[in-house]
């Protein structure tokens, strides 16, 4: 199976969120790949844990208005 990744945010700062995965298939995650200068690691995050954890950062809208788009998408992805 082919791994999807989809950018769901870029901050102004340069930190990225991405959609790795299958949303279908439960085994989607959200990867933070944190700014080159903060030398930080990137870090896997599950769909549940990342939008329970009650977010209201610009990254969490987005993955929320990524996925209501694709509730029409019989594909999931």
């Amino acid at each position: 199976m082919a791994i999807s990744i989809t950018e769901i945010y870029r901050s102004s700062n340069g930190d990225c969120w991405q959609l790795v995965g299958a949303i279908d298939s439960g085994s989607a995650v959200v990867r933070h790949i944190p700014n080159p200068p903060s030398g930080g690691r990137s870090t896997d995050t599950t769909l549940t844990e990342f939008l329970s954890t009650g977010g209201v950062g610009p990254e969490h809208w987005a993955l929320r208005r990524l996925l209501e788009g694709n509730m029409d998408d019989p594909t999931g992805v």
